[in-house]
């Protein structure tokens, strides 16, 4: 038999089968996507455990304390309670935010807008603050209910507290909850938070606030607590000594006696301001713990401004009182002499116009000394038109005028010393002559504040030096600048203040205290050119919005201590009879006159 042939079996892939190929890629995906996880992101994923397992919450630190210049605390801080939420808590968000609106109160769109900024700013695991101040009333009855409602927390922070409420409004300014421009300004800023917003409270915030502290807490899967840890303590802001003196800030508040205006003490030799009143006020507890609309309505548009902080933040015609400034221009650029006099018949006429002194029956033969005793508008006419504006505005601004004082208060104005320039550029005007003659006597278009007032005639006493008014009574004097006038001249101008208090027909003879060495100058700055119908009426007789403001601006001497008062009532009509009692008052408590009573002032 022949050999029988099998046939040839054909060529077949000898390789691993398909499905192995499958499962080796299948391992090597698990494999880098393991190392991928535990590996390559090992420190992400760690921190979201970690953050998972932990959760830290914010320790608030106490604004620090303002005191007065003899330690009276005037702001401090107490317990407050906040109403807050753990997002990640919470399983009904729009529920919880309806029942908090039905605890509190407070609209529903009010705190959802709430929420929906603070969830931009808040980790959802951390409180986000919704509502930042709750009575304990309301914290009682949000612990009895925590298990109905998950996610709700309280949280506690100081309070401010302001002791003595309108008294020391505006010099203290209040905190009140920051807004979304302040939050987004400062990075240290959160949700909730309260911070100045006028006053010092508002300048020396950074100061004040001091740093928030941070406390871990260790939390199961249910969110219960473990165990905590303080990450870094609190650190209180730095406290504040003003140099306000409370019972002198009383005094002044009184002798204003409710009536619209402002007084300013000052150390003339420090430049410390030891009052600073400003009427209207405002309760600053108020806008803590949030204003309502209703009052915060009422404060706008109350016609008398009670929010303004008139010594600093409101400018008027001078009047009178600039005639101090105007006269040693006069003296110190040699146009006068102490002995050269002019002849005041109550009237003085450039071109077709008269313009009228104050007394319409004339002072007669007027020196340097009588025109400032006895305010004769006429010497200062015919020094004005001498003298021109251009000059006028220089010396004026060199003493202080028109230029702001950098006291630590906010919103502070410059008030206007003008010149030709600014009239053109302000009306697209010339300057006229009359307007010069108008300036002279501190009207027209000129403007000051109380508090650049107030430190002009400390300059005046202290030798010459421009000083930075301060509330702060640790500071050293800031010495401005000098006065552009000599001691000779600076002394003849005080002496006449001096004979304005202590002589007869003196318009501050109302300032005078036997044995004290008191100088004053009174102003009756007009607001407008009063109708023919109020000419010759009495000031009570006249409407309020066109009486005069009163000025007056004085100084005592005791012991080697020198104090400048400066009082202003806003439409009060007489510097003497109507501001010449309130800085006697002043004068009275700081020098230590006995009064009626038997007491010190």
């Amino acid at each position: 038999m022949g050999a029988f042939n099998t046939p040839e079996r054909p060529q077949v892939f000898s390789g691993p089968p398909l499905l192995l190929v499958l499962v080796v890629i299948l391992f090597c995906i698990f494999g880098i996507r393991l190392w991928y996880l535990q590996i390559y992101k090992h420190d992400f994923y760690l921190g979201r455990a970690q953050e998972n397992r932990t959760r830290q919450s914010t320790m608030f630190s106490p604004r620090g304390i303002i005191r007065d210049r003899t330690g009276l605390l005037l702001a401090e801080n107490t317990p407050a309670y906040a109403l807050a939420l753990v997002r990640e808590d919470c399983p009904d968000i729009p529920g919880t935010l309806d029942q908090i609106s039905r605890w509190t109160g407070q609209p529903r769109d009010d705190l959802q807008k709430a929420f929906e900024i603070g969830r931009k700013r808040v980790k959802h695991f951390d409180e986000q603050v919704i509502v930042p101040n709750i009575p304990f009333e309301l914290v009682a009855l949000v612990e009895a209910h925590r298990q109905d409602w998950p996610g709700l927390a309280i949280a506690v922070r100081p309070k401010r507290s302001y002791a003595y409420d309108e008294t020391l409004a505006h010099v203290l300014g209040y905190v009140a909850r920051a807004n979304e421009e302040e939050l987004n300004n400062d990075p240290d800023l959160q949700l909730g938070d309260n911070v100045g917003k006028q006053g010092v409270e508002l300048m020396l915030e950074r100061m004040l606030r001091g740093t928030k502290g941070l406390e871990e807490f260790e939390v199961d899967a249910s969110g219960r607590v473990l165990s905590s840890r303080v990450v870094s303590s609190p650190v209180m802001g730095e406290d504040l000594d003003l140099s306000i003196s409370l019972s002198l800030q009383e005094v002044a508040t009184k002798a204003l006696n409710d009536r619209a205006g402002s007084v300013v003490a000052m150390d003339a030799d420090t430049g410390e301001v030891l009052a600073l009143v400003s009427l209207p006020s405002y309760d600053p507890n108020e806008f803590v713990v949030g204003i309502s609309h209703a009052k915060w309505k009422e404060l706008l548009d109350d016609p008398l401004h009670p929010l303004q902080n008139r010594p600093v933040q409101s400018t008027y015609p001078p009047g009178s009182i600039f005639k101090l400034a105007v006269g040693a221009l006069g003296l110190e650029s040699g146009t006068v002499t102490p002995a050269k006099t002019v002849f005041c018949s109550g009237k003085y006429t450039l071109g077709q116009r008269d313009f009228r002194c104050w007394n319409k029956g004339g002072h007669g033969v007027v020196d340097f000394k009588k025109s400032l005793r006895e305010s004769c508008d006429v010497y200062y006419y015919q020094l004005g038109e001498q003298l021109g504006v251009e000059a006028i505005s220089d010396f004026s601004v060199k003493c202080g005028f028109g230029v702001r004082t950098g006291i630590e208060l906010p919103h502070e104005r410059t008030g206007n010393m003008p010149t030709p320039e600014w009239k053109f550029k302000r009306f697209g005007e010339k300057w006229q002559r009359g307007e010069t003659l108008n300036y002279s006597i501190g009207q027209g278009f000129t403007l000051t504040t109380p508090l650049q007032a107030a430190r002009f005639v400390a300059a005046l006493v202290n030798g010459g030096k421009i000083l930075r008014p301060t509330l702060l009574l640790s500071e050293e004097p800031d010495v401005q600048g000098e006065l552009p006038m000599s001691p000779a001249v600076r002394k003849l101008v005080v002496d006449a203040m001096v004979a304005t208090v202590e002589e007869e027909r003196g318009t501050a003879r109302i300032l005078r205290r036997p044995g004290l060495r008191i100088g004053g100058k009174t102003g009756t700055a007009q607001v407008v050119k009063l109708m023919d119908k109020y000419e010759k009426k009495k000031t009570h007789e006249i409407p309020y919005k066109y009486r005069d403001h009163a000025w007056m601006v004085s100084f005592g001497e005791k012991d080697g201590k020198r104090f400048v008062v400066v009082s202003m009532v806003e439409h009060g009509g007489h510097g003497s009879s109507d501001a010449g009692p309130v800085a006697g008052a002043v004068l009275d408590a700081l020098l230590g006159v006995q009064t009626e009573g038997g007491q010190e002032g």
